[in-house]
This record gives C-alpha cells, structure tokens and sequence, in this order.
C-alpha cells in the first residue's frame, strides 16, 4: 500500500496529511466466489435496461453511482448516448418534478436563507474541502422550463456535475452539488408534506443579494481553488448575478454562457451548408428568436460572434438578430421592455404591434428560426412551410428542454422542409428516415461545452472565465466534427467522443485564458499545443 501525503494549511502553518486511500477489494468470502468484472458490467446494464420508466432507470443509477461510482461512470462513458438522457435531460426533468418523493440519502450542499450570517458554519461542514474544484449551484427558481421548484433543483446541480465527471474526467470527490433554498412560489410544494424545503415564499431582492454576497465570500474562503457555475436562476436573477460575481470569482452562468456557445458551435456548421445552398454570404444570416428570456438573450448575445467573426461589427451584428417574446416582436416604440431585452430591440420598426409568427417571419424573412419560449408546437406546420418557402436549407433550432416543451419535433421539421431543415434541438429526438435518407438531428447540448471550458479553468487556475474563454469553447467544438461526422451532414460530434471532444476544448480555453492574462498555471504557456493536450489527458479522472 502506498501511503501519499498531501500538504495542507492550519493556522498559518503548512502540514502533511495522509491521503485519503480506495477501498481495497472485499476480503475472501465476502464476494460470491466467482465475479468477474466485466460480466458485472453485463449485468448492470441488464438491470438498468430492465426498467421500463426513466424516471426508475434515473432512481437505479442514482443508487449506483453512491455504491460503485466507478461502475456508474464506466457505463457513462461505454453507453453515452443511452445514459446521458437519463441522467440530465429530459429525465432530470421528472426527477426534479419529484425529487422530494423519491429522496433516498444525502446528496449535495443545501444552503437556506435561514443560514443567512452562519454560512460559513454551514459550509465548513462540506467533508471533501480541500478536494473541491468545482460546484454547480441553483436557487431552484426556473428549473429547465419546468417553473419554480425550490429545493427540488437539487437535482439538476447533481445532473451536471455527473456529466462534468463522465464528459471531462473531473474527480468525482473534487465536485460540490450545491441548492439555494431562499423558499419557492410554487404552493403545491408549500402543501406537499414530502417537500423538503423552507416553507415560505421566495425572498426579495435585497435580501437575496445580501445572502449571495455573504455565500460568494464564503465559498471563495473555503475552496480557493473552485469554480462555481451557476444553474437555472430566474432570468433576470441569472443575469444579475452573472454580471455581479464573474469579475471577483471564477464563476459561469450555464443557460445565458454555456447555450449560447453550444448554439454558437451548431450555428456555425448550419450556416455554412445554409449558405453553400443558398449562395448568399455568411453575413447576409438573419436570425429570430422565439424566446427572449435568460436563455433566448444569452444566445443572442454569443451569436453576435458569428457575424463579428465573419467581419461585421458589432452593430452591424446587432441588427442580424431579432427578438420575440410574449408580447411578439420586441421593439423600440413598443414600450417598456425589460433591462436584459433593450439590447436586441429594434429601432427599425415604427409600426403596430406585430404578435403573429407568421407575420413576423414574413416581414424578417430569417435564414433561422431559434426556439427558447418552452411553448410545446409554437413551430407549426404553416411556421415550417414558411421558413421552407424562404430558404433552400432553413435553420431551425427547436432548443427548449424538456422534449415535452420543444418547439417542434425532428419528424415534423424534416417533412415540412423536404428533409432539407438544418435541425438542432435541446433534447434528444430520433433520427429520420426520408426518401431513402438517414437524417440526423443535431441535439445542442451543453454537455458539449461546460465539462471542457470548466476542465480548462480548473487546470488554468482561471482567476475568472472570460469571454474569450466561453468564445473559445464554441469554436473549439465547432471544429471538433470528424470527416466522417461531416459527411453525414451532423452539426455536432457523436456523444460518444465526448472525453476526446473535452480535451480539445480544454486546450483552447486554457489558451484563450493565457491570452486573456486569467490564468494562474504558469508551467502550461510553455506547452505545445500537443503537449498541453496530452497534459490534460493525464488530469482527466478514469473509472
């Protein structure tokens, strides 16, 4: 048995700690005599697959990943695209809804506005401190498109951070599930006796900016090595609090930050081929978006790197991009808009409210259509028609999770374009056939994006994740199609490549961060480029 000793801090003084060792194996007799591991591989997977719900596969893998972690990731990794869907969306989805009822052990770090001037007791309480490297954290307020949820938005902080395990190999005793309890709206919870959070209403304002400052610092304090992504906060929360704490702490907000770079990624692929049949230039692209809350304006902003990256300005970006929302098309002479909308409102129309899509469509005649309103069927058949008519290839991004809540399904976007929609959604939907064709739909999924950039900010020591740095991440998997993945027309890569897909976005975000003057690992500038990926290779955690 090697014994390591790792160096530690205590009261000022620097020493030496055994480290923590693996369990060795059962002693004789306490295992059946014959268990061989990979037929326990076999069987693992046969008792995931005889579950005929998702919502019990996700309860099953649950209990696995606390009993046999390396098991637990070992499938992830084997049978990508069969388990990510169960493990975050759509079946995180549900298991949120019922999170409360289908609790079985502790899980994460729970946080209420009762612990307001104590955090720092609270969080000293966390057994793997100097472990933590990364956290993803949610106050439960708009949990996917499924509402306030309170403390049920645990379990989408447990989701992602499965997913930052399988995807870029963080250790899984160096990640922090954290959930904000500041109380929920939502009064069905408030009368569920199995709800297992504060019974109050949401706190206002100043006082939820007085505990997030307090939680800030004190997270910063305990784990000064952590990164902290936020997760699903109310839409102007999410804002807020991004542009608050992102210029103190290495911090990201997933919807605004880590969608937009992943749409970023497929929108770039798509408008390549929808302009190689159109014939027009990259530049001529006019994009509408169906949704103009935290997630539809957050990709709105990352999109403007497309047409900055292809020689416009930023005005000249600007006014590429339209906005609707409940109230249609947002506009200048409208009214009062919200703070987070005024940016991509349109100082170019004078006229009466226009609130019908197909109206709208046809006074912007977009090349794509991006949904992120969580209205199921907003792109109807007659929408689909119209995006046809105008287009050769037209874009369109159903992106709202859950399935349930997407704007259209693949089936209905192929045979509405003569399979000739360039398609990317938020969940997953099953490939199509047509005229003899195998279609592909594109699924523009944060898993793509966030275990890469926050790999490359653990690594980097990022003193705080940039712009460049999310930037970075987009382009990084927008170039990481292989031939083959090309040929089949895919605007993304196969799941399945999703640890050589991280590495890659990790070397360009590192880079991005030297440039950017953010990074704290030194000994990494002077890496070629190979060097630095086989470097990360190395750092990734392997079931």
């Amino acid at each position: 048995m090697t014994i390591i000793l790792t160096p530690y801090w205590s009261n000022g003084v620097q020493k030496l700690k055994i480290a923590e060792q693996p369990p060795g194996p059962p002693k004789h007799g306490l295992i059946p005599p014959v268990l061989d591991h990979n037929i326990h591989v076999l069987r693992c997977l046969d008792q995931l697959r005889s579950k005929d719900k998702n919502l019990e596969k996700y309860i099953y893998l649950s209990h696995l990943k606390n009993e046999d972690p390396h098991m637990f990731y070992k499938l992830c990794l084997e049978h990508m695209s069969e388990i990510t869907p169960i493990i975050y969306t759509p079946t995180v989805g549900d298991a949120c809804l019922h999170f409360s009822r289908i609790y079985r052990r502790p899980e994460g770090l729970y946080v209420s506005i009762k612990d307001k001037g104590k955090i720092r007791n609270v969080i000293a309480n966390w057994p793997r401190i100097d472990d933590a490297r990364i956290a993803v954290v949610t106050d439960g307020s708009r949990i996917l498109g499924l509402g306030d949820l309170g403390v049920n938005g645990m379990g989408i902080s447990i989701g992602k951070l499965s997913l930052y395990v399988a995807g870029a190999g963080i250790r899984p005793n160096s990640t922090i599930p954290i959930c904000l309890d500041l109380g929920t709206n939502t009064q069905r919870y408030l009368d569920d006796p199995f709800y297992m959070g504060i019974r109050q209403k949401r706190v206002g304002d100043a006082e939820m900016e007085a505990f997030m400052d307090e939680f800030m610092a004190e997270m910063s304090r305990a784990f000064p090595k952590l990164m902290i992504q936020f997760e699903d906060f109310s839409t102007d929360n999410a804002f807020k609090y991004l542009e608050r704490f992102r210029r103190k702490y290495p911090v990201f907000n997933d919807d605004i930050q880590g969608t937009g770079a992943v749409v970023l990624s497929g929108f770039l692929n798509a408008a390549r081929l929808s302009s190689a049949a159109s014939g027009l230039p990259l530049t001529s692209h006019r994009i509408l978006f169906f949704g103009a809350g935290s997630a539809g304006v957050g990709v709105a902003s990352q999109l403007m790197s497309f047409f900055t990256l292809n020689g416009l300005t930023e005005e000249q970006a600007r006014r590429q991009i339209y906005l609707v929302d409940s109230q249609g098309l947002v506009y200048d002479a409208r009214g009062r808009l919200a703070e987070h909308k005024k940016f991509f409102s349109r100082d170019d129309y004078q006229g009466p409210p226009m609130t019908d899509l197909l109206d709208i469509i046809d006074y912007v005649r977009p090349t794509a259509l991006l949904g992120l309103s969580t209205i199921t069927g907003a792109f109807t058949s007659e929408v689909l028609d119209a995006m046809a008519a105008i287009n050769p290839r037209p874009i369109v991004f159903p992106l709202s999770n859950p399935v349930k809540l997407a704007e259209c399904s693949f089936a209905d976007a192929v045979a509405h374009t003569g399979g000739n929609v360039l398609f990317a959604s938020g969940s997953p939907f099953p490939e199509q056939q047509y005229q003899g064709k195998t279609l592909y739909p594109g699924q523009g999924n944060n898993m793509y994006i966030f275990p890469g950039l926050g790999l490359a900010s653990i690594l980097a020591r990022a003193s705080e994740v940039t712009d460049s740095m999310v930037e970075a991440s987009s382009l990084g998997l927008a170039q990481a199609l292989t031939e083959e993945e090309h040929s089949l027309g895919l605007l993304y890569p196969r799941i399945e490549r999703i640890r050589e897909i991280s590495a890659f976005i990790a070397k360009e975000v590192i880079r991005a961060a030297q440039k950017a003057g953010v990074d704290h690992s030194p000994d990494l500038r002077t890496k070629s480029d190979q060097e630095l990926i086989a470097f990360i290779d190395r750092k990734m955690w392997k079931p």
